[in-house]
């Protein structure tokens, strides 16, 4: 059976259009902190793929919960918004199809060859595909064939940020933050008191109500898409 997983990005839509005939299913992990134009990209691909989209979440629903519920945020091992509202889901999704052979298509670009290769290496029980990579499709290569598609991208995208990943993603660095922290003010406020709460940081060596607001440029820093790229990110580090 195969499978693709969709992060409510462009890239990962785009791997699964160009191999839909292939597909078996698709499949999408919602979480409450993503921005709410996320659920009507979600649909908007369904109707381009013509195939429905198994919506999946877990009953934590959001990074708020989980982090409080185990009162962890991050550490060079991961966070724990990930492992609880991404990776356990999709694990517990894989447990109901043990007798089929699974093969996951995944939206790694064509610069991410090393993180396709890492990915491969952690699930070696799976087989893999990557369309993108296959295909020599960047990321800049993706939005345009999702503009020609007459899918509007997810509204994050238009506002600065390189991802569609949850409004206030603990891996951001300074300048994200400091981007939050105008665009969201609610939630940086939220994240700030969260952070007090648990009494670690998002930001190593700075909690978010110490963040010098000139910090930071959101240009250098790096968030891969909530997911998979998140745990293989986790891994190299």
């Amino acid at each position: 059976m195969k499978v693709c997983w969709l992060s409510a990005g462009v890239s990962s839509f785009v791997a699964g259009y160009l191999v839909k005939e292939t597909i078996d299913k698709f499949a999408y992990i919602d979480i409450d902190d993503q921005h709410k134009d996320s659920m009507r990209f979600i649909l908007d691909c369904e109707s381009v793929l013509g195939k429905p989209i198994e919506i999946l979440k877990s009953h934590y629903g959001s990074v708020d919960s989980a982090c409080r519920a185990f009162m962890f945020l991050n550490s060079a091992y991961g966070a724990k918004c990930t492992d609880v509202l991404k990776k356990r889901v999709r694990k517990e999704w894989q447990d109901q199809y043990k007798d089929f052979d699974l093969i996951y298509v995944w939206g790694f670009d064509s610069t991410e060859q090393k993180r396709a290769d890492r990915l491969r290496d952690a699930m070696p029980e799976f087989s893999h595909e990557f369309p993108l990579i296959e295909l020599n499709v960047s990321k800049a290569e993706a939005h345009g064939i999702c503009k020609r598609l007459g899918v509007l991208r997810p509204a994050m995208y238009d506002m600065g940020y390189n991802n569609n990943n949850c409004i206030g993603c603990i891996k951001g660095g300074m300048g994200y933050w400091n981007k939050i922290r105008v665009d969201f003010p609610e939630v940086f406020e939220s994240r700030a008191k969260l952070e007090r709460l648990i009494g670690r940081s998002c930001i190593n060596g700075v909690f978010l109500d110490e963040l010098d607001p000139k910090r930071g440029r959101m240009s250098d820093e790096v968030i891969p898409e909530c997911g998979i790229a998140c745990e293989i990110a986790e891994m190299e580090m």
